[in-house]
């Protein structure tokens, strides 16, 4: 049986916040006033871990996740973030590509929607936009646009990514070894400085990755397909049907999935129908596992059960009587 726990881990630097979990919401739930969902798209045990460290302005961060997940959401009002993916068994899709090389991934006020492969760790840097669009206007740096209101894979000069990956390095060994340096205000206002530095080189000559007029026709198929799925409500949508609204063959709406989300389009849907049936048993109601399977459109009951326990790896009963049990 798999226990759901989020564990914060306490240090001696006041400013540091650590957590780890097995479960993919309690996870999401760990990151803060990041105001993101998670849906768990492949199948297995999860386990997750989240750092934070918060400096005067800046929040510094990384995450790693062992399932391909779906994330989606936002950052927060008025937020800037930059961040870099680090390690995983495939790569990130962001706006229907894929980010490699220099690139690394900008958010200025924006909804979030991206998928992350297994294995995955991603470190970065959250802000302000307002103290961004302030040091602009003070170093007379003119901001790339494109960033704005949109998620964004962007083209970065090499040289301040990989001082600003460096940075993130180091940072991440000291709360390792010493965590306690983080406790002199001193020496958190100097990396914020520093990192600042780094990102404001960063962008006057950033510009969005380009990703193809092909990579913006299979994101616009899949976002169709997407919306008419969740939109279904407790009806399950056969791929035939899924394909003749989008007006795509099976193989090309395959591809497209596999392209944008890196799985199948009724792979996706059925996690998708799996992870709501899931937060609706963990709220430990009074409805039995039957009826919250039939809700979310899982008519045969063993079937069911089976694809439960193989994307979780436990029991959907073993989920609502943990639920029970903490109520």
């Amino acid at each position: 049986m798999a226990l759901s726990a989020t564990l914060p881990i306490q240090d001696s630097a006041a400013n540091l916040f650590q957590a780890s979990s097995t479960d993919v919401d309690e996870h999401c739930a760990a990151l803060g006033r990041w105001r993101l969902n998670y849906d768990q798209i492949s199948a297995g045990a999860f386990r997750g871990s989240f750092t934070q460290l918060s400096l005067p302005r800046v929040d510094v961060f990384r995450e790693m996740t062992s399932q391909q997940v779906r994330q989606y959401g936002q950052l927060g009002a008025d937020s800037f973030g930059i961040g870099l993916p680090w390690h995983g068994d495939g790569e990130v899709n962001c706006n229907g590509a894929g980010v490699a090389g220099s690139q690394v991934i900008t958010c200025m006020d924006a909804e979030v929607d991206m998928c992350t492969p297994k294995a995955f760790e991603f470190r970065g840097v959250v802000t302000s936009a307002a103290l961004i669009e302030q040091l602009a206007a003070c170093l007379n740096i003119e901001l790339p646009r494109a960033v704005w209101h949109q998620l964004r894979a962007m083209e970065m000069a090499e040289a301040p990514v990989a001082r600003l990956r460096a940075h993130l390095a180091a940072i991440q060994e000291t709360i390792t070894t010493v965590p306690e340096r983080f406790d002199d205000a001193v020496t958190r206002q100097a990396l914020e400085d520093a990192l600042l530095v780094e990102i404001m080189d960063m962008l006057p000559a950033a510009r969005p990755a380009d990703p193809g007029r092909s990579a913006v026709a299979r994101k616009r198929t899949v976002d169709r397909a997407r919306a008419l799925m969740h939109d279904s409500g407790d009806r399950t949508l056969s791929l035939l049907e899924i394909c003749k609204a989008v007006g795509a063959s099976p193989r090309k709406l395959g591809y497209c999935f596999q392209e944008v989300l890196g799985t199948s389009p009724m792979h996706y849907w059925r996690a998708m129908r799996l992870n709501r049936a899931r937060r609706d048993l963990k709220r430990g109601t009074d409805a039995s596992v039957y009826d919250i399977a039939v809700q979310h459109g899982f008519w045969h009951f063993s079937q069911f059960s089976l694809d439960y326990k193989r994307h979780f790896s436990e029991k959907p009963s073993e989920t609502l009587r943990r639920a029970k049990l903490a109520a």
